[in-house]
């Protein structure tokens, strides 16, 4: 029996949010989720006794749920990420996660602290601010979040100078520590994009684990560096949630995207050089 609460080999749901907030319409629509529908997600999990928890903590489960040979009765486990470290985490995302006695990872582009999200260009006012230093502290000392690391200033690595790339890795999880005192374990690709290299820098930096997009469940054996998530949306009701989480989604979806990487990683290098925007 995994910690996933099936059997050996079961996948592991990573959930990746991004604003807990209302949005109508337009580009961001898919990432914001609403205070009283993310309630009713956690609700859902907890009903159908999903055990929540950070990234970290999920991987260790499996770990040592690998090595027992107890065959205890474990609950299944999902993992809870939000990128980019808006304000919104603090004020509605972190109330609902300690009153449902979830934990989740956080990821703040570290660059980017108490500032607007300026990689959204036109629609960076639509989250508001990130957290700033103090607002990120007090949410790390809740006990109910761990801190990850989302990058310096939220810039797609695979297509930046090695050294350009690793500096933005390194930089970022050194503040991080620096001003929270603990050790920063997960790093989280902006844009999830990434390539051998970067995982390396990655590894190099500290971390022990990182997550991409993926569109679909990790499951033990899969590269720790490269989590697959799955995006819950404003969409998705307490059925919608739960089937997510228990068939990973569309299973054409991530594979064709995996198979349209490197052009894609091309199309973005050419573009970049050339002064193009394109994420």
């Amino acid at each position: 029996m995994t910690a996933s609460g099936g059997p050996a080999g079961s996948a592991l749901p990573v959930l990746m949010y991004h604003s807990i907030s209302s949005i109508d319409h337009g580009p961001l629509r898919s990432l914001a989720v609403s205070a009283t529908r993310f309630a009713e997600q956690l609700s859902a999990l907890d009903d159908a006794g999903y055990r929540m928890v950070g990234l970290s903590e999920a991987l260790d489960l499996l770990d040592a749920t690998a090595v027992d040979r107890s065959n205890r009765p474990c609950p299944p486990l999902v993992a809870l990420t939000f990128d980019d470290g808006y304000a919104d985490f603090r004020t509605a995302a972190l109330p609902l996660l300690e009153a449902a006695g979830a934990r989740a990872t956080l990821y703040p582009s570290v660059g980017h602290l108490g500032q607007a999200p300026a990689w959204l260009g036109r629609w960076a006012d639509e989250f508001g601010p990130l957290l700033d230093w103090a607002q990120l502290a007090e949410v790390a000392e809740s006990g109910h979040v761990e801190i990850g690391s989302h990058g310096l200033l939220h810039h797609p690595l695979d297509v930046l100078p090695p050294q350009w790339a690793a500096d933005e890795i390194t930089v970022a999880r050194d503040r991080l520590e620096q001003h929270l005192g603990s050790p920063v374990r997960s790093f989280c690709y902006p844009h999830g994009y990434h390539d051998w290299r970067v995982r390396a820098a990655v590894r190099r930096a500290g971390h022990d684990n990182a997550c991409e997009v993926g569109r679909r469940r990790y499951r033990p054996g899969d590269r720790r560096l490269a989590v697959p998530r799955l995006l819950p949306t404003g969409d998705h009701d307490a059925a919608a949630l739960l089937d997510l989480v228990r068939t990973g989604g569309p299973r054409m979806i991530p594979q064709a995207k995996r198979l349209a990487q490197p052009a894609w990683r091309l199309t973005r290098r050419v573009a970049r050089r050339t002064g193009r925007q394109l994420t």
